[in-house]
């Protein structure tokens, strides 16, 4: 048994809505306390919900109305917005709070006059693309039969079609309360869309756009200049950063790709802003890449294959021409790897007997993609890693724990991972004004007690109120290679969620790897604790994304939550809790290895 304590240095990281008291103490209950919203707050939701506390005695009212309270005087009742001013005054006794929530319309700000919604003209940034490829452009604009749009690049002029058939979407995180359908558009603006094809290489300038309402004529130049890049010349670019994040678009809304290893080269194929194309497919930032001009697209053959077994690892090693991008993909008992820009000239494979490891396969799918299958002795996967040494690729494929039959901890190495901390990343707060923070700590550390108890090496990634960025909690992980790694979280909700009504115990995963553990502590947690159930969840989370070990983020209630806050604050509970997740942990392991 061995107790380890990683400390950090990094600043403070500040959460994104931090709630506000409002008169009082934090902790003090016998006067009336608001800890959400702020006494002025802005939103584009429909509804917003009021988190506070009072002595339980008496009655607290929102715009006169009472509203019902937990046992310990909590409440977070919900209330509907109309877009503008919407005022609330919430009173206990002889004390009042004035709130003020203006909602914002989530529709386009249409100016006055004949013009364009604000940030609507696309392109926004400077873009290049490939001769003959499709460029596309977009504004929102008045809709009406006396309204059209176009655009004029260079000596041409495309028309701009209002598109009525699409719907704009939610944000993400709207499919948490069950709000994640298609939005209603506007019936006084639309989307007007067009496209066109540029043959010749060389900048076509700025667009200009133009809208004509009946006889008044408004123009507005893009922000963002359009590029063609040379048929001849090849653009290249050479990954700089240890790991480029490589996405499905030009921008931290796409969706993340397998990251690309320091090394990697592939063709650039277009350029969005501070964005690159590579001929694969996805972006990455300028800013993790040099780009140079080569001969020819960085490509390359691959021959033999080659395996060394380690006591932890499996190295699987691929000599190449050059670094090329690579993706993985993981199910069950098996992990596929694809290399781009790459064709198999490949007649012997150097991979024998392996403890952990079953076999090998491979096929040329395309005929510049080889794909390698690796299928494992049992289904549960326990971490890879990726990373070039020169021109070689380097998979690493990690072993199972050896662990005790007997004591089934012994030998692992667990990371906790307190959630928030420091002085301005409280997390969310509870009606009392409690932060998640110092919630995840406690049991943090009551659960770090009980697994060493049982034999396990337990790692924390913080021991104090001290701030961690996300990324440096990934950085912990990575470098300790736990078994396991769990991100210890208590959830809330934007503001159009139901903070009444919504309780219970989440977990989320990102990589395959990690889903049954997830799915097995959600369902040991609720039916030996007996909490309600909010889900098992995909999530792209930073603390759910590191690929050394299975690694999950818990929510273990809604802090937000009147009657659920009392069960999470109360010490008993607390150390029911760390026991209940103590024996997931360790029954999970005894199956899976």
């Amino acid at each position: 048994m061995k107790r380890v304590l990683i400390r950090s240095i990094v600043p403070a990281i500040a959460a994104a809505a931090i709630p506000v008291a409002i008169g009082g103490s934090v902790m003090a209950n016998s006067s009336l306390f608001i800890a959400y919203p702020p006494e002025t707050h802005d939103t584009t939701s429909d509804r917003i919900f009021i988190i506070g506390t009072a002595d339980p005695t008496g009655a607290v009212t929102v715009n006169g109305t009472p509203v019902d309270r937990s046992a310990a005087g909590h409440f977070a009742p919900s209330f509907p917005l109309t877009v503008g001013e919407n005022r609330f005054e919430v009173r206990y006794g002889d004390r009042a709070v004035s709130l003020t929530v203006v909602r914002r319309s989530p529709t386009p700000n249409l100016p006055q006059g004949v013009g364009f919604a604000a940030g609507s003209l696309q392109p926004s940034h400077d873009i290049a693309r490939m001769p003959g490829e499709l460029v596309c452009f977009s504004a929102i604009a008045p809709t009406g039969d006396d309204t059209s749009a176009r655009v004029r690049v260079g000596d041409r002029t495309v028309a701009l079609l209002p598109d009525t058939a699409s719907r704009p979407l939610p944000e993400n995180f709207a499919v948490l309360v069950g709000r994640n359908q298609p939005l209603p558009v506007s019936p006084s603006a639309a989307t007007y869309r067009g496209c066109t094809q540029f043959e010749t290489p060389g900048s076509w300038g700025r667009p200009v756009f133009e809208l004509q309402v009946g006889g008044e004529t408004a123009t507005q130049p893009a922000g963002g200049a359009i590029e063609i890049l040379p048929r001849d010349a090849v653009l290249a670019a050479e990954v700089v950063a240890e790991e480029a994040i490589a996405r499905t678009g030009p921008s931290t809304a796409h969706s993340r790709l397998t990251p690309l290893p320091k090394g990697t080269r592939a063709r650039v194929t277009g350029k969005e802003g501070d964005w690159l194309r590579l001929d694969y497919g996805a972006w990455i930032r300028s800013e993790e890449a040099r780009t140079f001009r080569s001969g020819v697209p960085p490509q390359s053959i691959v021959r033999s294959v080659s395996a060394r077994h380690g006591d932890r690892w499996t190295e699987v090693r691929f000599p190449l021409e050059t670094p090329v991008p690579v993706s993985v993909e993981q199910e069950g008992d098996r992990l596929t790897l694809a290399l781009y820009n790459t064709i198999a000239q490949t007649d012997f494979i150097a991979f024998d007997a392996d403890p952990w490891v079953e076999g090998m396969t491979w096929q040329q799918t395309t005929p510049t993609q080889a794909r390698y299958q690796f299928q494992f002795r049992s289904s549960q996967q326990w971490g890879y890693k990726l990373r070039y040494d020169d021109t070689t690729l380097v998979l690493s494929l990690r072993h199972p724990p050896e662990m005790s039959p007997t004591q089934p901890l012994a030998g692992t190495t667990i990371l906790l991972d307190p959630g928030h901390g420091g002085p301005e990343d409280l997390g969310a707060r509870g009606p009392t004004g409690t932060p998640e923070k110092e919630v995840t700590l406690e049991v943090g550390l009551l659960l770090r007690d009980e697994l060493e108890r049982r034999g396990a090496t337990v790692v924390l990634t913080r021991e104090g109120d001290v701030d961690l960025w996300p990324h440096d909690r990934v950085a912990i992980i990575e470098k300790v290679e736990p078994t396991l790694a769990l991100s210890l979280h208590y959830n809330a909700l934007p503001d159009n969620g139901d903070a009444e009504n919504t309780a219970g115990i989440g977990t989320f995963w990102y990589h395959p790897q990690a889903r049954d553990l997830a799915s097995f502590l959600y369902r040991h947690l609720i039916d030996d604790l007996d909490r309600p159930e909010y889900g098992v969840f995909w999530a792209n989370f930073a603390l759910t994304r590191p690929t050394v070990a299975p690694s999950v983020l818990l929510e273990l209630g809604f802090v937000i939550n009147p009657e659920e806050f009392e069960w999470i604050v109360d010490p008993q509970a607390q150390q029911a809790l760390a026991v209940s997740l103590a024996d997931g942990i360790e029954a999970w392991l005894r199956e899976r290895r």
